[in-house]
């Protein structure tokens, strides 16, 4: 099979396509998967630069990527909720697993796996799974009741975008920090009740809302929080420092079967928009990642075999 190798940590021109062994038989728990598309997402860029070698499960050459979409091609003996023609989406913890995604075939276990939307192109759904679970799982972190007024940063990002969404399901009021006027328009369209626009947290409000969602790196949004509030970063290296009683915690992404199949479920109902921005073939796989970097991405970039 075809497959994008990270032969050394360092910059894109690292990625490239190679064939190996295509895996034969799934485990007796797992499934096999000819991929649609996987995403390309920020830790993919971190893995590669070695910012993440001391933790990682492995090391190069390795196949890097958390986000498939595809369909199965076979499943193992113990495995009874999907079967060969399935469409499906999956997270890979790539960085913990050794499992990575930019590859024709993909083995994975059945409990990480979940139908893809029907709504979408399947293609498409490979932007669900880790920008969603990230969002889902940091407000369930956050927990805060119906009603509550909820600060986003980065909302019109993968993650933000997908968290103004579901916190507008969950009855929460969103406002929205945005770096652009241009992004306003969007951040309301998701569902933002009010829109701050600015390159850093010095524009936003100090003490007028009950919680905040940091997905941006933007640390002194904390002061935008009500004394005896709570925050949540999903940005690991820049965590706000608490202050006034702000509770302040760290959300790190689950592999979550059960949770993306609730997530599917919402996109399917219409209630949840999932953005791609361009396909690219595995060949590309250097050029998404420059583009990522350059930054100014709204959606996720997909990689097809």
């Amino acid at each position: 099979m075809r497959a994008v190798v990270l032969t050394t940590y360092g910059g894109p021109e690292q990625l490239v396509v190679s064939d190996l062994p295509e895996p034969a038989v799934p485990d007796p728990d797992g499934v096999l998967v000819r991929t649609a598309a996987a995403a390309v997402n920020p830790v993919d860029l971190q893995t590669r630069a070695g910012l993440h070698s001391a933790h990682g499960a492995f090391h190069p050459p390795m196949i890097l990527g958390w986000d498939v979409a595809g369909t199965v091609t076979a499943v193992g003996d113990q495995v009874t909720g999907f079967s060969a023609g399935d469409r499906v989406v999956a997270m890979s913890a790539q960085m913990a697993t050794g499992r990575g995604t930019y590859a024709e075939t993909v083995a994975l276990p059945a409990g990480i796996v979940a139908p893809a939307p029907a709504s979408v192109p399947l293609t498409a759904a490979a932007a669900l799974p880790l920008a969603g679970l990230t969002a889902w799982q940091a407000l369930d972190a956050l927990a805060l009741p119906e009603g509550a007024t909820l600060l986003v940063t980065g909302a019109v990002g993968s993650v933000g975008g997908l968290t103004v969404q579901l916190a507008r399901l969950r009855g929460l009021t969103v406002v929205a920090h945005v770096r652009t006027a241009e992004d306003s328009e969007r951040a309301r369209a998701l569902g933002a009740a009010r829109v701050v626009v600015g390159e850093d947290a010095a524009v936003l409000p100090s003490g007028t809302v009950d919680g905040l969602l940091e997905t941006a790196g933007l640390p002194r949004a904390v002061a935008a929080v009500r004394d005896g509030g709570r925050a949540v970063s999903v940005v690991p290296t820049r965590v706000p420092e608490a202050e006034r009683g702000v509770h302040v915690t760290v959300s790190y992404v689950q592999q979550d079967g059960q949770g993306l199949a609730a997530l599917g479920a919402l996109v399917d109902r219409g209630d949840l928009d999932v953005r791609s921005a361009k396909e690219l073939g595995f060949e590309e796989a250097g050029e998404a990642h420059r583009l990522l970097e350059a930054g100014g991405v709204r959606g996720k970039l997909l990689l097809l075999p």
